[in-house]
């Protein structure tokens, strides 16, 4: 874990070339079956992709619970706990960290990098474009300017 209760570190693991064994590349781990540390199997895996410097949400689902993280770029992820605390955990394809967002757990998503990230996103419901489970918030006492320097 990453010392907060919605980010999850992942396995990277580097990859070799079959004829000299020279590093060519690396796989991370997002999921297995046997890991448990997705509780409900997903249903649905997409790629979220965000502009530089673009904030996706605040938000909430109302429904689902989903795992996320940065497989190109660099993201923060900002949760509003029940207590009204805000996370802030980064994730990036550097440092891949699995975000877990509870339904009916306020969050957004910030592109750190000058160029579009993207975001790996695994539902344990699948969308339909009429489900109205998600519900746009304002995080007004955030400082989102902090991050944008």
């Amino acid at each position: 874990m990453t010392g907060s209760e919605y980010g999850i570190n992942l396995e990277k693991h580097e990859t070799k070339d079959v004829h000299d064994q020279h590093v060519n590349g690396n796989l991370t781990v997002i999921w297995r079956d046997w890991d448990n540390i997705i509780k409900n199997n997903p249903k649905m895996v997409y790629v979220s992709s965000i502009n530089p410097k673009e904030v996706k949400g605040p938000h909430i689902h109302t429904k689902r619970e989903s795992h996320f993280v940065c497989i190109e770029g660099k993201v923060v992820f900002v949760i509003k706990n029940d207590d009204g605390v805000y996370q802030e955990i980064i994730s990036s394809d550097e440092k891949p960290v699995m975000i877990y967002v509870p339904k009916n757990t306020p969050s957004a998503h910030l592109n750190l990098s000058n160029k579009i990230s993207r975001v790996l996103a695994l539902a344990d419901i699948a969308w339909k474009p009429n489900d109205n489970e998600m519900k746009n918030i304002s995080f007004d006492d955030y400082d989102w300017e902090k991050w944008k320097k």
